[in-house]
């Protein structure tokens, strides 16, 4: 039976109450149905609380609650557009256009909008109640909101990621390896493995998140490895095994000026050459490929290479079937776990939880961010979880991950979570890049209370969190310890691609690597529930009018030349990526989107800025290429920017050193 999942709908109520909490001044005439909607929400609110945590009826509850996220996001929709307008009508100002009265009103008239808006508030307060009137029906009640929605984990599929051989900052400090590591390392340093035209092979085999890769690079970088071994390689292949690309990167790491060779003869050709004579290590990471000829293939190549007695490979799968295909040495298994320190009451807890991680590092360290605030009774009930019952492992690693999910307190973090879901499998996520995305939808909620915080800290604040509970890993920081990047477990981005989908509507309305062909697919009545696309790098043809809905928008990397005219019609826009695309000009609708909080136009040869970019009030963030000859004027107008790589003063007006009075929330 599925579960319902309601956490992302507990989120999008949230922020459409406090958008009609605001002061509509705008729609004065109908304060009636504004507060009519308040509510309808608040209702729908407490409703909901009840719908997470139905039992034996979930088919009909799941029907009601994804109706309720479409009218939400609907709602959410309306009063964008209220906000828009009030954008607008303070860029207007800023304009002078209130001289001109007669063409102001005639463009703009507030009684039209007034009516426009209060039609479709009506129309939202009708589903609402609608809805609402149904909840009973089907058994659900209101609930008071110290009542939270209990959850349930299912399995997710795998896909592809990507390694490097140096270690990341959470795995300098490995323990319970020293045994495996020492036995492994004796075994290739073997003399007897020096036999002509042979190629030792030593497959470590395991579940994922078992530490396999770990092991490999604990082997790799040991002293004794680098005494014995002239040349050390690190290739990642995951699921795509191709022999060309991988005797090219082995090539590449050798001699770097000769990548870019496409013939596969002319590799081998230059292998044998750069390898002659020298004993090697390579190491083939996450291998998937279960064709012997494959293999096969790109052994017979490393065999033409003369002298190179002693030489070994090392390949990390999860497969037995691979293992058995490619060794001739025994099998590695990484086995062991660290010992918890632990207070006398907590030991025997801590000790039988250990026991039961099975030496899987990754349940480890999730289990120890989660046990380290809990006390006693809260380790007593992760001992006694129904997770350890799975027969499957890996089954029992995801519960253990949807564990620590379910222990994050509110539901904008566990959206931001799910979010992470749209980022390919093990993609360097910048940061800063990160929570703009999460602000752009939404999820960084100021409280009453914070009057001295802003989105950016809550941003800060979730991913800390989401970092100490293990969700992130292999973080890079900048010259300052400042963390820039990190990277996300395969099986916790499994989990987070799971939840996601649990989200009802959830994947139409937000879209990661899609073709242009299948976004034309989506029917009409649907396309505008789009809340974020993330291209494939293709040209996105005539499809972004009829994607109203927009709050993100990456077209990194596209083939376009050009900025459709149209992109000023996506009233919804907060984000917007166009780097490393062939663009030269902007179009001058590009101000007309007054919600815009983020600009990346990274390595991007544009010849002019338009004037227009001053329009965009609400811009927090501004990233494009120093050029001084093509530098935008009147940066004093984006009086909301809080980051802004550089400044050039020019002479020109627009230019000078005054523009940054304006910009008072730099940081």
């Amino acid at each position: 039976m599925a579960e319902v999942v309601t956490f992302g709908v507990q989120e999008t109520l949230r922020k459409v109450a406090s958008l009609a909490a605001q002061d509509l001044s705008l729609l004065w005439g109908f304060e009636g149905e504004v507060t009519k909607l308040r509510d309808s929400l608040s209702m729908a609110r407490a409703v909901l609380r009840d719908a997470g945590q139905s039992k034996g009826r979930t088919e009909a509850v799941g029907m009601w609650v994804e109706k309720l996220e479409d009218i939400a996001h609907e709602a959410d929709d309306v009063l964008d557009e209220y906000r828009y307008e009030l954008l607008r009508r303070k860029v207007e100002v800023q304009k002078q256009m209130k001289k001109n009265v007669s063409n102001f009103f005639s463009l703009h008239n507030p009684i039209a909008f007034r009516l426009k808006m209060a039609h479709k508030i009506t129309k939202v307060n009708a589903a609402l109640e609608n809805l609402n009137n149904k909840a009973a029906g089907i058994g659900l009640v209101a609930r008071s909101s110290r009542f939270e929605p209990e959850t349930s984990h299912r399995g997710v599929a795998l896909l592809d990621r990507e390694t490097v051989s140096s270690f990341a900052q959470d795995e300098k400090y490995i323990v319970g390896r020293e045994e495996v590591v020492s036995h492994i390392v004796t075994t290739l340093t073997n003399s007897s493995n020096y036999q002509e035209n042979y190629l030792s092979v030593m497959p470590i085999v395991g579940m994922g998140g078992l530490g396999k890769t770990t092991l490999a690079k604990s082997i790799y970088h040991h002293r004794e490895i680098s005494r014995h071994f002239d040349k050390k390689i690190w290739i990642c292949v995951s699921t795509s095994f191709k022999v060309k690309k991988i005797l090219s990167g082995i090539l590449e790491k050798l001699k770097p000026e000769k990548a870019g060779i496409r013939s596969k003869a002319t590799i081998c050709e230059n292998l044998q050459e750069d390898l002659k004579g020298k004993r090697y290590l390579v190491v083939l990471d996450d291998v998937w490929n279960d064709d012997p000829q494959k293999w096969d293939n790109l052994i017979s190549c490393l065999l033409s290479v003369k002298d190179t007695q002693g030489s070994t490979i090392i390949v990390t799968t999860r497969s037995v079937t691979v293992a058995s295909i490619v060794q001739t040495l025994p099998r590695a298994f990484p086995d062991g776990s660290a010992p918890l320190d632990l207070d006398e009451a907590q030991e025997r807890i801590g000790r039988d939880i250990a026991k039961k991680c099975a030496g899987v590092p990754l349940v480890a360290k999730v289990l120890g961010s989660m046990m380290r605030s809990k006390k006693s009774d809260g380790w007593k009930s992760i001992q006694k979880s129904t997770i350890w019952d799975l027969q499957e492992e890996e089954q029992r690693i995801l519960s253990v991950l949807k564990l620590s999910f379910d222990e994050l307190k509110s539901a904008s973090l566990k959206q931001c979570f799910a979010y992470c879901s749209m980022f390919i499998k093990d993609f360097t996520i910048e940061k800063d890049d990160l929570i703009q995305l999460w602000m752009a939808q939404g999820l960084l909620h100021l409280s009453p209370t914070s009057s001295n915080r802003e989105m950016e800290d809550i941003g800060n604040e979730y991913f800390n969190i989401l970092l100490q509970n293990s969700f992130f890993q292999d973080v890079a920081k900048d010259s300052y310890n400042v963390i820039t990047h990190c990277k996300m477990h395969d099986l916790v981005h499994d989990l987070a691609e799971h939840v996601s989908k649990s989200m009802g509507s959830n994947g139409i309305r937000h879209m990661s690597q899609i073709s242009t062909s299948l976004l034309q697919e989506i029917p009409k009545r649907s396309v505008h529930r789009l809340r974020s696309v993330f291209s494939n790098g293709e040209d996105l043809g005539n499809i972004l009018p009829s994607l109203k809905g927009l709050r993100i928008l990456s077209l990194k990397k596209a083939d376009i030349d050009e900025l459709p005219i149209s992109i000023g019609k996506l009233k919804h826009l907060r984000y917007l990526d166009i780097s490393k695309t062939k663009i030269k000009l902007l179009p001058q609708s590009i101000g007309k989107l007054y919600n815009l909080q983020t600009l990346r136009m990274d390595d991007l040869k544009v010849e002019e800025f338009p004037k227009e970019l001053q329009n965009l009030i609400n811009l927090r963030h501004f990233y494009f290429d120093k050029d001084p000859m093509k530098f935008p004027v009147d940066m004093g107008r984006l009086s909301n920017l809080r980051s802004l790589s550089f400044f050039i003063v020019g002479k020109e007006r627009g230019r000078g050193i005054e523009e940054l009075a304006g910009l008072k929330h730099l940081k």
